[in-house]
């Protein structure tokens, strides 16, 4: 099992949900963890209860869409914690509507976030993974990321991207680099991200979803990037399929 005490993490969309819920998780086990997102007051109130659960945590604000905050982010956290040896990619936008509606402004925002987003921190953040022959990528993806559901056809195609992408960049940096890629795909899980539905007939449906199941919490998808973390450095988790047992489709 690798030591993670000591290492250090940067995980995007760290202000709520399934990012916030890593961040506890892995400062719990030693990990020094860069948190980063758009809303600052968000990170400094983690922050705060990180380090009263005498965890580590250094607050970075950051839009993943905007190349030199990504870069001005990163610069920052490598000259505080001096490398990044995880990164986890779970910055991400779910404005469902139907494509006939013509929201092209959420269109362009879900391919900013959730794909170019995901390419700004990888590479600025990859290097240094590089220079020292290891560590460790985790990209959230989604059960959208296998199947197209009605509604969510672009939030689908971006989803796919980061599955795709995840795989080819597993096979590229993995053995040249010694870096492992795990692509996680959770199922229906209670984030924020139902909030940015401007839909009311979609939002309401996505409420709806929470009377039908046991939606999963961002501490289950913690655990998920903590369990592939810890597991033997010669084992590569490459995606994890993480759903509700009461979710069938």
């Amino acid at each position: 099992m690798p030591n993670l005490e000591g290492k250090v993490a940067l995980i995007t969309g760290a202000s709520s949900g399934i990012g916030a819920a890593t961040a506890r998780k892995l400062a719990k086990a030693g990990i020094t963890v860069g948190i980063a997102a758009r809303r600052l007051d968000r990170l400094e109130e983690l922050k705060s209860d990180i380090e009263k659960d005498g965890g580590k945590a250094i607050t970075i604000e950051m839009d993943v869409a905007d190349v030199k905050s990504v870069e001005t982010g990163v610069g920052h956290l490598v000259a505080e914690a001096r490398t990044i040896d995880i990164l986890f990619n779970n910055a991400g936008l779910m404005p469902l509507s139907d494509i006939d509606e013509f929201k092209i402004d959420e269109w362009h925002r879900m391919v900013d976030v959730n794909m170019k987003g995901l390419l700004n921190t990888t590479a600025a953040a990859l290097p240094h993974m590089i220079a020292q022959k290891s560590g460790h990528v985790f990209n959230t993806s989604s059960i959208a990321g296998r199947k197209v559901f009605k509604g969510l056809t672009v939030y689908c195609a971006t989803k796919h991207a980061v599955t795709a992408f995840s795989d080819g960049l597993r096979m590229e940096i993995g053995k040249k680099h010694n870096i492992r890629v795990t692509c996680i795909q959770p199922g229906a899980v209670s984030t924020e991200l139902y909030e940015q539905i401007s839909d009311p007939v979609a939002r309401q449906q996505m409420e709806d979803l929470r009377t039908q199941m046991t939606f999963l919490e961002g501490d289950d998808i913690a655990d998920t990037v903590l369990y592939a973390l810890k597991a033997p450095t010669h084992m590569n988790m490459a995606e994890m399929f993480v759903m509700p047992t009461q979710q069938e489709w």
